[in-house]
């Protein structure tokens, strides 16, 4: 029995979940739902607890010191809930954590008994993969959904996935079958250019989510952050003849696929964003600072044996790339005392995306 104390009626609420990990690609989706607690200013209210899902020592806990005192961070799984004020207020319930070693569908499970105790009404799972793309053009977004009707009725690709899946897939598929409709938004990251942070890629998935929800996420420094990092990596490029040679051939495949889509369509929809982030409303943006320069990978695809979490594609069947990747340690952490730890993330099993 999940008990919700002190977490107040919520209005149309719509969960939004990333994990750190496979599905991670330069953590773009972790830290997209990061940067909505922070924007949205959320409240945490629950956290999953790590014993029971976590091997760690795979994702191992970290001591640290506060006020002379020794305290634990235990890897964790923390749900926060942040209330959108604007013409037609809604509710976020915004879930962190990392991929779990263990127990997915007790995991699961969990998130779904949050989700139905505070009347969710979809779930959207954001998740990135490396994938042939340009660095220099527009990150691909792809939205997909198990539902035929949410995918007619939102525009979505119906997953045909087959193949090793994680937590995405897992939560997407578990939410399905408990009659939770659920998206899931996938960001492509170019392989050659891996390592975290990809704001580029965290902003387009943030991009996608207003879309999808008809809502105005503040973006923050995030756009600075993502000029700059386009920026460090056409300096990285132009300094390696190779890498410029492969990202010009990108380049060019990527245009050719997408012409046609260079629609009125297209530009329309973009001009809609444009016009609704210059709407006055609550929230609005600012745009300082920069990020650093990411550093190439070797030229070429990732090897399986260079992957942190594990390998295989999670992903939906047009994107271009490889398997989701990338890892951030025990980042999204509850902290408590040497005698106990509180949180924890999991997955459950269950079929593809």
């Amino acid at each position: 029995m999940i008990e919700l104390e002190g977490v107040p009626e919520l209005i149309d609420p719509v969960m939004v979940a990333a994990f750190e990990g496979w599905n991670d690609a330069g953590d773009a989706a972790s830290t997209a739902v990061e940067h909505m607690e922070r924007e949205f200013k959320g409240e945490v209210f629950a956290a999953l607890d790590a014993e029971d899902y976590y091997d760690f020592q795979v994702n191992r806990p970290t001591v640290w010191m506060e006020d002379g005192v020794r305290r634990i961070t235990w890897p964790t799984t923390r749900l926060s809930v942040a209330r959108i004020q604007t013409r037609k207020p809604r509710d976020l319930v915004l879930v962190r954590g990392i991929e779990p070693s263990m127990r997915w569908r007790s995991f699961c499970n969990e998130i779904l008994g949050f989700a139905h105790e505070l009347g969710v009404e979809m779930v959207v799972v954001l998740g990135a993969l490396l994938g042939d793309t340009p660095h220099t053009r527009p990150v691909p977004v792809s939205g997909v959904t198990s539902d035929p009707d949410l995918a007619t009725a939102l525009n979505l690709e119906e997953s045909r996935y087959e193949g090793p899946t994680g937590i995405v897939g897992i939560l997407q598929e578990a939410c399905t079958h408990a009659g939770i409709p659920a998206v899931s938004l996938w960001a492509a990251v170019p392989h050659y250019v891996s390592q975290p942070p990809n704001p580029k890629a965290t902003l387009a998935l943030l991009n996608r989510l207003e879309d999808l929800l008809d809502l105005r996420i503040p973006q923050g420094e995030l756009p600075e952050d993502a000029r700059a990092w386009q920026v460090g990596v056409d300096q990285l490029a132009a300094e390696d003849s190779e890498v410029a040679e492969y990202v010009q051939t990108l380049e060019e495949a990527r245009d050719t696929a997408e012409l046609p889509e260079a629609s009125g369509e297209a530009i329309a929809k973009e001009f809609e964003r444009y016009l609704r982030r210059r709407d006055p409303q609550p929230g609005g943006y600012a745009s300082e600072g920069a990020d650093g320069v990411p550093q190439f990978r070797e030229h070429g695809r990732q090897r399986p044996e260079e992957k942190d979490t594990g390998d295989g594609p999670d992903a939906p069947e047009n994107d271009t790339g490889g398997g989701a990747h990338g890892t951030r340690g025990t980042h999204d952490s509850d902290s408590s005392d040497d005698t106990g730890g509180t949180g924890g993330s999991g997955d459950d099993g269950g079929t593809g995306r």
